[in-house]
């Protein structure tokens, strides 16, 4: 497993989070990684996100979003999918990816629950319509994915 550098940029181009994992597969158009969560613990959902719990997340250089799978630190239990909606990721060097972030996210629960996140922040972006229109099909997309699949698992098979 080789190093990767995930660098997390908000609409200005502006660095706002950076950590390290590890590429576990990449190809042409997407890259799936592990990584630990490095804040500290966050009530989120529901649920709590600890750090150094396993992140494996899947980025595409040809779609508007990017999903990470999260597992709880101490036992591996599956937490669930946050899905960040942004433009594609973007493999700045080699081993550098990143990512400009737009807001808005969807929050997949075990259970198949479905919450659409930040929708205020993101509007009051005021990106131009394209920028937009990719993300609300991105949601869209996303929503489907899920509702789809009984079993939504990140895995090398599927890129």
């Amino acid at each position: 497993m080789s190093g990767i550098t995930v660098i997390k940029r908000n609409p200005a181009g502006r660095e706002t989070w950076r950590y390290s994992g590890y590429i576990l597969k990449k190809t042409g158009n997407a890259v799936i990684l592990e990584a630990l969560f490095n804040l500290d613990d966050t009530p989120f959902m529901g649920i709590v996100l600890k750090r150094a719990d396993r992140f494996v997340e899947l980025y595409y250089t040809d779609r508007w979003y990017n999903i990470f799978e999260i597992h709880d630190r101490d036992n591996d239990q599956l937490k669930g999918w946050y899905c960040n909606i942004s433009r594609p990721a973007v493999f700045e060097s080699e081993g550098i990816l990143s990512f400009i972030d737009l807001a808005l996210d969807l929050w997949v629960s075990p259970d198949g629950n479905q919450t659409v996140l930040d929708e205020d922040e993101f509007k009051a972006l005021n990106l131009d319509e394209l920028t937009v229109k990719n993300a609300l099909n991105a949601i869209r997309e996303l929503k489907a994915l899920f509702t789809a699949s009984q079993s939504f698992s990140i895995n090398p098979e599927m890129i």
